[in-house]
């Protein structure tokens, strides 16, 4: 199942929005599942909801205030962030699981690698934008300095003002990791590369604004929800550069594709005569032994071992990188032996 990719300026109310979606798939998976015929005991899917909060990742790790400018674009330790949600990320994502990402994501080229890890798996991704005004989210987040600060002068007081119920409601999720620092606040909105629809990893895109009720938010949980598991979902194929051609040789294909070539070569070198023109038969395997391969030699001389090791590099070369594979299937070792004889065969061929 899916990737939903959580994406917004800091303190727009992500996290909040991330738990109401979370919310809303687990009951649409509860129904999918009493209404399906099967007797299962589990559910149809999967549901993880990944976030800087559930990693123990803290907000400081995007802080570039305290970083000299000239190594500001190596900062090690959103590095080190970014590879644990992606590890996170890469654990659970299959096709009967849908993941929840809730954070910044705010690079596109961060997007962009989450979208060809879930095409790889074969499960689609989509993006949810949350929506809100620059000076609201700034408003959030001064809230939250003002009430750190209070919380400092007098821990005794845990009063919290909730005169703004609206806001109170949509950034209380966010709120347990503290407010960001002013510089680091700004510096992450600057940075921020805002999803664009017209490019494939950023579509599906869903969006909700920080005003949106209840009515609306369903609606587009709705859509959400038809496109990654109702009759709206598209099939998804890997890129074919990234597609692990299957090949049933019984172990590592470039290991078994050197051993029988060279095998192959060997009976060659054992069973041919001084004057050539030998008809050399070699076991197909794969328990087909009954039908043999016959390498046909050129009459009249010898073939030397530099001239089949030269072959045999050659033929190892055109299949060591899956080249041409789409239209010969399944590379086991009964195929490897027959185009080995036949790529022998038409080379001796030619030198007639």
């Amino acid at each position: 199942m899916p990737l939903i990719i959580v994406t917004g300026f800091p303190t727009s109310g992500k996290t909040s929005r991330a738990k109401q979606l979370h919310d809303y798939l687990s009951g649409r998976i509860r129904e999918s599942s009493t209404t399906n015929t099967a007797a299962t005991t589990s559910p149809k899917y999967r549901l993880h909801l990944i976030s800087d909060q559930t990693l123990s990742i803290p907000r400081s790790v995007y802080d570039l205030s305290a970083t000299p400018a000239h190594v500001r674009s190596a900062n090690a330790s959103e590095k080190d962030a970014r590879a644990s949600i992606y590890g996170a990320v890469k654990r659970v994502l299959s096709d009967r699981d849908i993941v929840i990402l809730d954070g910044l994501n705010y690079i596109k080229g961060w997007r962009y690698q989450l979208f060809c890890e879930s095409k790889a798996v074969r499960t689609p991704s989509c993006v949810l934008q949350i929506g809100c005004e620059r000076e609201r989210a700034k408003g959030v987040n001064e809230e939250r300095l003002r009430q750190r600060e209070q919380q400092r002068q007098d821990p005794s007081n845990t009063r919290i003002d909730d005169s703004n119920a609206l806001d109170k409601e949509k950034s209380e999720g966010e709120d347990q990791d503290g407010p960001y620092e002013p510089e680091n606040w700004e510096n992450l909105v600057f940075r921020y590369e805002e999803p664009n629809p017209m490019t494939r990893w950023d579509s599906p895109l869903f969006t909700l604004i920080w005003e949106d009720g209840e009515e609306q938010t369903k609606q587009v949980f709705d859509s959400m929800w038809d496109t990654i598991a109702g009759s709206a979902r598209k099939l998804v194929r890997p890129n074919q550069a990234t597609v692990q051609r299957s090949r049933d040789a019984g172990g590592d294909y470039l290991y078994v594709l050197d051993k029988e070539t060279q095998e192959i070569v060997k009976k060659i070198l054992d069973q041919q005569s001084e004057d050539g023109g030998d008809e050399i038969s070699i076991p197909r395997g794969g328990g087909n032994d009954a039908d043999e391969l016959v390498v046909e030699l050129p009459a009249g001389k010898k073939v030397g071992l530099p001239q089949l090791q030269r072959l045999r590099r050659a033929y190892m070369g055109l299949h060591r990188g899956g080249i041409g594979l789409e239209g010969v299937g399944n590379m086991g070792l009964e195929r490897i032996r027959e185009t080995f004889v036949d790529y022998l065969n038409d080379a001796f061929e030619k030198d007639n």
